[in-house]
């Protein structure tokens, strides 16, 4: 299982020595042209594929560098678990990024814990429920997002790179 996680990071420090542009950009732009429900169902498999190879609890990279959105109910939700009034939650734990959403106020999460594991799991954000978007439909909704996601997570890289050898 941590086979598909050296390699990425392995690739991940070739790539910052390099100066190439990220590959997938025009890849994945030229999956627009794609029938969605072809598309859907080539992710949904890859998914599947990747995710049955590879524990997210030896990785967490996305809980390190990601702060992900908090909507209202998400930010009610984790709240009430932690026994405290939204307001409270928000102010303690969620800023405002660039574009105006809330999102959690540190990286690596407050909720992370040493062993990777989510002390929210539970009840833990939408954003963090769907991450990494790459199962079925929720790819192709997603598709300019995935190359900066493969530098994040490498199970977006390896679906990545086995999609690229089904859909050309």
């Amino acid at each position: 299982m941590n086979n598909l996680i050296e390699v990425w990071r392995q690739k991940m420090t070739e790539k910052q020595g390099s100066r190439k542009l990220n590959p997938n950009n025009k890849w994945l732009e030229s999956l627009k042209r794609l029938n969605n429900k072809n598309l859907s169902t080539v992710a949904a498999e890859t998914h599947q594929s990747i995710f049955s190879q590879l524990d997210c609890l030896q990785c967490a990279n996305c809980c390190k560098s990601i702060p992900p959105i908090i909507n209202e109910t998400d930010a009610n939700r984790i709240a009430k678990y932690l026994r405290m009034k939204p307001t409270n939650f928000k102010q303690q734990y969620t800023r405002h990024d660039e574009d105006g959403d809330m999102v959690l106020n540190q990286t690596p999460c407050h909720f992370l814990g040493d062993d990777n594991y989510c002390s929210i799991y539970e009840v833990r954000p939408k954003a963090c429920r769907a991450y990494p978007h790459t199962d079925g439909y929720e790819f192709t909704e997603n598709l300019t997002l995935h190359a900066v996601n493969a530098s994040f997570c490498p199970a977006v890289y390896h679906i990545l790179e086995k999609m690229k050898l089904r859909l050309p």
